[in-house]
């Protein structure tokens, strides 16, 4: 690093030493960070492929109102998807809010009284447990008389295979797999374990609706779920294949049927996809999906270097420092709410907006323990962007993801670092 960088990292208040750790760490990512951009290169060929094949037009950047009757740029753009996903057909939407309601979504359509659930991979995330009805709440597919069962993960991560095929039976209509650890210390599914796992349950019982939560794993790898059997995969455009520009929005590609039911669930019975006005924002969409693959790489080397850089400082790490990964996530043990919160101090005061804002924990709607979110985002709650955060309770475990380019990624973990390092969190830079 030649002294000109140093010292714009010095005056963004990076000590001498920890900005020296920092490039001892990357010395040795070299070949790993080569490979995640060979994937976002093969993920954006496979974009553009299907953008020049659908035909996008400046028309279909332009959106409509009122109803959206023959909006041809939402039409087009849902065929996008279902081509990058390799699906019969899909449904991408400004009308859905975020990634839960994206999910509550697909399960709401596709289950009906009498039908059961089932999670064979444990806990599903926090904000499932109240559309579930694990927690009670108003409108719960536990209200409308659909069950539920969960089959936990063995303690080495893997499938549960034996009570897996226990909990199969004739009401057992829809499987949701979640594919990243949400607030768990599990392991992320990879594409390849996903597919083992719809495999095992179709043989089972074929007619299983298998619905991926594909929230944070989009352009990780090179298949996505739907490669490998699933017959819905859903997931946030301010997450991974919204590239940082999608103000709102999530996704359904899969099954047409699936779709179609979800269509008419989140419009209107008799009105489906023919209405929903994309209100000018088509433009954000279509270039952030274009954007995606290499964005994601970008957040993906920020989490490598994050998980390499505080393993060496001796904390556990999910994944670890040599796991091959699976989605954006890195999580960071800290064994404390003091450890918890530095962290994402030191990510806020890293952002673009709102660096001088201080985090704290609150009573998040959805979640059972207090949380703590740094986001200075241009999309609010996007966690494609910089961000951390936590729910406080033990093992007092942050997790960290995003990171619209690679250096700004860097720069965010530098300064989670330099914030235990002042509080004396990390011991390894006093003097």
């Amino acid at each position: 690093m030649n002294d000109e960088l140093k010292s714009m990292y010095t005056a963004m208040g990076i000590s001498e030493e920890v900005l020296s750790f920092g490039e001892e760490v990357l010395s040795g990512l070299k070949e790993r960070f080569a490979l995640i951009d060979e994937t976002a290169e093969y993920n954006q060929l496979k974009v553009l492929k299907a953008l020049q094949a659908h035909q996008v037009s400046e028309a279909c950047l332009l959106g409509t109102t009122g109803y959206g009757y023959n909006d041809i740029g939402r039409d087009t753009l849902e065929k996008v998807y279902a081509s990058v996903f390799h699906t019969e057909d899909a449904l991408v939407r400004p009308q859905i809010t975020c990634g839960t309601h994206a999910l509550a979504l697909a399960l709401l359509s596709n289950l009906r009284p009498g039908d059961e659930l089932l999670s064979p991979v444990g806990k599903p995330y926090d904000t499932l447990e109240e559309v579930i009805g694990i927690r009670p709440s108003k409108g719960s597919l536990r209200e409308y008389g659909i069950t539920y069962r969960q089959v936990d993960l063995l303690p080495d991560g893997s499938f549960d295979y034996d009570n897996i095929k226990k909990s199969i039976h004739e009401k057992t209509k829809l499987v949701t797999i979640q594919r990243s650890k949400g607030y768990q210390t599990r392991p992320t599914l990879s594409v390849q374990r996903i597919g083992e796992l719809i495999s095992f349950i179709k043989g089972i019982k074929p007619d299983i609706i298998c619905m991926v939560d594909n929230c944070y794993g989009e352009f990780v790898e090179k298949p996505e779920p739907s490669d490998v059997g699933a017959d819905m995969v859903v997931g946030s455009l301010i997450k991974n294949p919204g590239g940082g520009l999608a103000p709102i929005g999530g996704y359904i590609a899969g099954k047409r049927e699936c779709v179609e039911n979800a269509a008419f669930r989140l419009t209107s019975p008799g009105l489906g996809k023919e209405v929903g006005a994309s209100l000018g924002i088509l433009s954000a969409f279509y270039q952030g999906l274009f954007l995606a693959p290499v964005v994601t790489a970008g957040a993906l080397k920020g989490a490598i270097f994050a998980a390499n850089l505080y393993e060496r400082l001796g904390f556990r790490v999910i994944p670890n420092s040599l796991e091959e990964r699976h989605d954006i996530i890195q999580a960071v043990e800290f064994g404390s709410p003091d450890g918890v919160i530095a962290f994402c101090e030191g990510i806020q005061s890293a952002a673009p907006v709102d660096s001088h804002v201080t985090p704290e924990p609150w009573d998040m709607p959805g979640y059972d323990a207090k949380v703590i979110m740094a986001a200075g985002a241009f999309v609010s709650g996007s966690s494609i962007e910089l961000s951390a955060d936590g729910p406080i309770k033990p093992p007092f475990a942050v997790y960290f993801q995003g990171g619209l380019t690679w250096p700004h990624a860097k720069f965010g973990i530098l300064k989670s670092l330099q914030a235990l390092s002042d509080r004396r969190i990390v011991s390894k830079f006093f003097p």
